[in-house]
């Protein structure tokens, strides 16, 4: 998204759970098409409200499981925010062989960028995106 859309959005990465480590195939794929992500962290919405969050700022949470769509939600009822359900596949644990894998992880990859194209219109290409 901030790659794709620079400074135009804010955007937060949450999750269900916080994840402090990014998985390597996700690194490896968004790398593809120069978006590098080795630094990301993903916090989790309890995460975000302990730690000042106010999740009344932000006008629309993107869902890409049905646990995060049933945590947003949750917290629509308390803050009025706008909330899209984009399922996505789950590449963890497809594949057998690792380009098996990265096969699944591309597939996930290009189901995103083409939500984000489809959502928000083509991208601004801050950097170099492939």
């Amino acid at each position: 998204m901030k790659k794709f859309y620079g400074q135009d959005i804010f955007v937060q990465s949450v999750g269900v759970h916080g994840d402090r480590e990014i998985d390597g195939f996700s690194i490896a794929v968004c790398g593809e098409i120069g978006v590098e992500i080795e630094r990301h962290r993903a916090r989790s919405f309890d995460e975000m409200e302990e730690w000042g969050d106010d999740l009344s700022g932000f006008d629309l949470i993107i869902a890409m499981s049905p646990a995060s769509l049933r945590r947003a939600q949750e917290l629509t009822r308390y803050y009025h925010l706008d909330v899209e359900y984009w399922p996505v596949l789950d590449p963890t644990g497809l594949g057998e062989t690792r380009a098996d894998k990265l096969s699944a992880y591309r597939q996930t990859r290009d189901q995103i960028v083409g939500r984000l194209v489809e959502r928000f219109g083509p991208p601004h290409l801050v950097g170099d995106v492939k």
